[in-house]
């Protein structure tokens, strides 16, 4: 392991800001992290997985710890499921095609989520009617501090909408090392009613859809809407889709009766964020480098050079027209540095 000085993190972040570490380090097994943290307990450290789920605003004065870790294996099995666990570092999205491959379901309608396998616990990331904690069984995780390692369950991660334990009670004092996912092995239950699934599965004449099927329609879907950040620097959906209690949101709903809805619970509704951003002329709309993808407005997007204060003032213009538009608040869900 060798810590480099004054690293840029350009090619670490989806957003393609250029920021510099302190320092940096790639770790490629527990007992690398283990040896870091304990070699530097005094450091301010900052902890990178793929770098999808952040805005960089700043440089990081800190010791940058890449989480590297690779590898994925069956760990149980019966008839009807399995039980696979993935290191951190692995890319979500390969994980889930592998394990659409193999013919286990439960992921398929999180294909191409961008990120690693380490954090997606963390945001509870979730995709066309279906989250992280449907699969969840327990994660590993590595205390900063001791170098302790503890298991999380379920139950212990206290999941709620893009929000786990790890963004809150727990927040900056464990390390993911490694997932599992409990999937089924048959009897798969294939979920296409939520979006365009069923639209685009019915555009290539596919009635009896599979594990891949799925997959390939989420793709074509997300692909059509969302840049890819190797060509257009971006986080995905910037903002989360606010949940409202539904007497305010039957206030809203009588002086705008257009917007769109879904209930979450008999007391609890979802407004989509990309539906106001929309109404309120955002969608493709450029400030300097700084811009709203045109095919979709939860998308803030940098054209090549834009600073993270730049793309920060966009968000905060699009929160406040939206509060001043609507009385509806939204925030975001990328982690701003």
């Amino acid at each position: 392991m060798e810590i480099l000085e004054n690293f840029s993190l350009k090619k670490y972040n989806t957003f393609g800001i250029e920021a510099k570490a302190k320092q940096f380090v790639a770790v490629h097994s527990p007992e690398e992290l283990q040896e870091v943290l304990a070699t530097h307990p005094n450091e301010k450290k900052f902890i990178l997985g793929g770098g999808s789920n952040m805005l960089l605003t700043q440089d990081v004065d800190a010791l940058v710890i890449h989480i590297d870790l690779k590898g994925k294996k069956i760990i149980d099995a019966n008839d009807n499921f399995v039980w696979v666990e993935a290191q951190a570092g692995e890319n979500w999205h390969e994980f889930v095609l592998w394990t659409i491959e193999q013919d286990f379901g439960g992921l398929e309608n999180m294909s191409l989520i961008p990120g690693n396998v380490g954090t997606t616990p963390v945001q509870n990331i979730g995709a066309y009617g279906t989250e992280i904690k449907d699969t969840f069984v327990s994660c590993q995780a590595m205390h900063i501090a001791t170098q302790e390692i503890k298991n999380f369950t379920n139950a212990d991660c206290h999941f709620g909408y893009r929000e786990s334990i790890f963004k809150n009670e727990v927040k900056g004092q464990f390390v993911i090392t490694s997932v599992i996912f409990k999937l089924t092995k048959r009897n798969h239950h294939i979920n296409i009613s939520y979006g365009d699934i069923t639209g685009e599965l019915a555009k290539k004449g596919i009635t009896q859809p599979t594990l891949k099927d799925v997959s390939n329609a989420v793709i074509a879907i997300r692909q059509s809407k969302l840049p890819d950040p190797k060509e257009l620097g971006n986080s995905g959906s910037f903002f989360k889709n606010p949940i409202l209690p539904k007497a305010d949101f039957e206030s809203i709903h009588k002086k705008f009766p257009e917007m769109r809805f879904f209930e979450v619970s008999p007391t609890e509704v979802k407004v989509p964020a990309g539906w106001l951003i929309e109404q309120a002329g955002f969608k493709g709309k450029r400030f300097g480098d700084a811009g709203i993808h045109k095919n979709q407005a939860l998308v803030l997007v940098n054209y090549g050079n834009a600073t993270g204060q730049e793309i920060v003032a966009v968000s905060k213009n699009i929160q406040e027209t939206i509060f001043n538009t609507f009385g509806i608040h939204i925030e975001a869900e990328v982690n701003i540095i």
